[in-house]
């Protein structure tokens, strides 16, 4: 658990345009349980989060609150211009209730097949998933290193304990594909 810090913040318009201008980002906090919280952070205490290539519950303050909120970040939006953080998402969970999350996908080892000449691509980078707060792994760990030429691994060979993955099964998680040959060159590689 990661613990993050926010204020109450007010709406509309022209305060969401002079809290950006602070150096903050407006934010909602919602739950099954709660009041939408409208709230706001300071850009370089929500950069680990939006940044970060794990799934984290989040230990979130709000300023005058006496009590903690354990969520988790459900969505970001991006300036198309600029590309800077304009606005998130947490949504609070409890313990006793699965949540939905999107899993990053970890691949580790050298596939055989990269050592005879192929080419490792990755697909899928994160899978949608559901389980209890405490079953939440940062990220799925895949060893392709037994992958050879032609072979692929699948969302269906994932096996984790008590989390559901909701990708279709079918999905190709990475395979290793043979170089292909164009004029006397290999191309790829």
């Amino acid at each position: 658990t990661h613990t993050l810090s926010v204020q109450r913040r007010p709406t509309g318009r022209s305060a969401v345009r002079a809290l950006r201008r602070q150096g903050l980002v407006p934010g909602i906090l919602y739950g099954s349980n709660i009041e939408p919280i409208p709230i706001a952070a300071q850009f370089l205490a929500l950069r680990p989060f939006v940044v970060a290539r794990e799934a984290r519950i989040i230990r979130l303050l709000v300023e005058g609150e006496a009590q903690p909120y354990d969520c988790l970040l459900k969505a970001t939006t991006f300036d198309p211009v600029t590309d800077a953080l304009i606005h998130f998402d947490l949504q609070v969970i409890t313990a006793d209730r699965p949540v939905e999350v999107e899993i990053p996908v970890v691949l580790v080892g050298t596939p055989v097949g990269v050592a005879q000449g192929g080419i490792l691509e990755h697909f899928v980078h994160t899978v949608r998933a559901e389980c209890l707060p405490k079953d939440l792994p940062e990220h799925i760990t895949v060893d392709i290193s037994h992958l050879g030429i032609g072979q692929s691994i699948h969302v269906r060979e994932l096996s984790l304990p008590n989390i559901r993955i909701l990708e279709h099964g079918d999905s190709v998680l990475a395979t290793v594909v043979a170089p292909t040959a164009r004029e006397g060159r290999v191309e790829g590689g």
